[in-house]
């Protein structure tokens, strides 16, 4: 397994609609590449001093391959366009490869 690290920093001024994120965004990714070998996919909203990490996806892939077709499939264009309905921060991806 494959582990994505889709990041947000921001601040208290930074929007994001938390609702969206959980209950609208997290479907929709799972609609788009569970068919590619999306294993999960869940949010994490890290305690804050109101600056810095705002929310943390972790995505699980049941390996690199699986994970590059999702990210090349039409569906990830579905999954962008929801980012902005949700933020106006710029979320940053980082992977976690097992050892």
């Amino acid at each position: 397994m494959i582990t994505m690290l889709v990041t947000y920093a921001g601040d208290d001024t930074s929007r994001f609609d938390r609702n969206h994120w959980i209950n609208v965004h997290f479907p929709l990714v799972r609609e788009c590449w569970e068919p590619h070998g999306l294993v999960s996919a869940a949010g994490f909203f890290p305690q804050s001093d109101g600056a810095g990490l705002i929310a943390v996806g972790v995505v699980n892939f049941r390996d690199e391959i699986a994970m590059e077709a999702a990210l090349a499939s039409p569906g990830t264009a579905r999954v962008m366009a929801d980012v902005d309905l949700v933020t106006d921060v710029k979320p940053k991806r980082s992977v976690v490869k097992p050892i």
